[in-house]
């Protein structure tokens, strides 16, 4: 069981990480090494000792392993990453880099993506050295650079360059899961991810005849591009279901007595009132036009002109997606990744999935665990090249009014004490018997 100490250092080291400036600007604009050393001082203080490895200077990543008392376990890998987007200071209640502690909450980015579960992990960690507590199975600390751009700095590097320190691993846990949704109508629903969607963000690229602003131009760069962008926006992707989404579906329906009627899933998700939220952005594709570039003057028709779109893509659907870009792309318009990541499937039929539930339920008996697919991306799709399978599991109890995915990018990003304790007892109950 967590100790005092524990709750108390989860929230000290919450507070502590976000003071530490680690924004990710994206193309290389970020340095995540005091974070890192912080968090291998933690751990090193637990009597571990963990490795520091970067392939870009100041782009740190951390690995420690814990030895299980069954060699012939596999291993499980937790991970977080240390970098956070942006944060326009004068938008917030507070300083986005102050680690305020107000009310019983802690204020900050980095709160709920993902310096709480990286303070969850010091908290547990410390608190088993404390009491001389080993997990059954083998596990492997990761703290990561980079999550929050290409992962190239961080997941990546660590997948490619040092695959070692992973060995044994065929599981895995990080982010964005057993968080509290409450539906409005009393339920407290906890879901657990056992599955993303693929990234796939493009890079669209018109080419035309540059020419005078005044002049006609049947072979305008822009219009092209606009065209290409306004059919990519409009079009409406059909339902592909998943087995992690079918059953997503199926559990809530039973918990609201209704048919699951997985024929017709937009009925369904009509009936399911706000929980429908858990799953309406998973049971498609999509591509969304995020950024447009083109032209230097007015008066001047340029030759090229470009935009890029966010798009994400359900397991096994990959080329589906490719086929439905280069037909609403056209043939006056060139498409390409300009950042890709495989889908991930995770089987919520298995003893880890069990376990995760089983922990969850020991601290929160009036909530309901139900499985979900991410609607993006976590660090896990780069560990699932060395066979790690992924799940989102960062328990937190939330009150009702405390919108837990609004915050994730957000202004006002904070998560509330009780939630970090609760996270602990539920990480440190699922780590033991993992």
């Amino acid at each position: 069981m967590a100790d005092r100490q524990s709750l108390d250092e989860v929230v000290r080291f919450t507070s502590d990480l976000i003071r530490i400036d680690t924004t990710n600007r994206g193309g290389g604009d970020c340095r995540e090494r005091p974070a890192a050393e912080y968090a291998a001082e933690q751990l090193a203080g637990a009597g571990l000792e963990p490795t520091l490895l970067e392939r870009t200077e100041g782009r740190t990543n951390v690995v420690a392993r814990i030895e299980g008392t069954d060699p012939s376990a596999d291993a499980l890998l937790v991970h977080g990453h240390l970098d956070v987007v942006p944060a326009e200071a004068a938008d917030w209640s507070v300083h986005p880099f102050s680690g305020e502690i107000r009310d019983g909450v802690v204020w900050g980015r980095g709160a709920v993506d993902m310096k709480n579960m990286d303070a969850m992990i010091l908290a547990v960690v410390r608190a088993w050295a404390r009491e001389g507590v080993r997990p059954r199975r083998d596990l492997v600390i990761a703290f990561t650079a980079d999550e929050e751009a290409s992962a190239e700095d961080g997941s990546g590097f660590l997948v490619e360059e040092h695959p070692g320190l992973f060995e044994g691993c065929t599981e895995g846990i990080s982010e964005s899961g057993a968080f509290t949704f409450h539906d409005g109508s009393g339920r407290e629903i906890y879901p657990l991810a056992a599955g993303e969607r693929g990234t796939g963000w493009l890079k669209l690229t018109a080419r035309g005849r540059a020419g005078h602003g005044s002049k006609v131009n049947r072979a305008n760069a822009v219009t092209r591009l606009a065209a290409a962008v306004a059919r990519i926006g409009d079009h409406a992707w059909p339902l592909r279901l998943t087995p992690t989404v079918g059953a997503a579906l199926t559990e809530l329906a039973a918990l609201y007595g209704i048919e699951a009627d997985l024929d017709d899933v937009d009925g369904l998700l009509a009936k399911l009132g706000p929980a429908a939220q858990l799953v309406e952005a998973t049971v498609r594709n999509s591509a969304n036009p995020t950024m447009l570039d083109a032209g230097y003057k007015v008066n001047v028709i340029p030759g090229e002109a470009v935009a890029y779109v966010d798009g994400r893509y359900l397991p096994g659907t990959e080329d589906e997606f490719r086929a439905t870009l280069d037909r609403l792309t056209g043939p006056d318009v060139d498409w390409e990744f300009h950042h890709r990541e495989v889908a991930l499937q995770a089987p919520v039929d298995s003893p880890t999935y069990a376990g995760m539930r089983a922990a969850v339920e020991e601290f929160a008996p009036e909530g309901h665990v139900v499985p979900y697919c991410m609607s993006g991306g976590t660090d896990a799709k780069q560990f699932s090249r060395l066979g790690v399978t992924g799940y989102g599991f960062s328990p937190l109890k939330l009150p009702e009014g405390f919108d837990h995915q609004a915050l994730f990018h957000g202004v006002d990003e904070r998560v509330p004490v009780e939630a970090l304790h609760f996270g602990v007892r539920v990480l440190d109950r699922f780590l033991r018997t993992a």
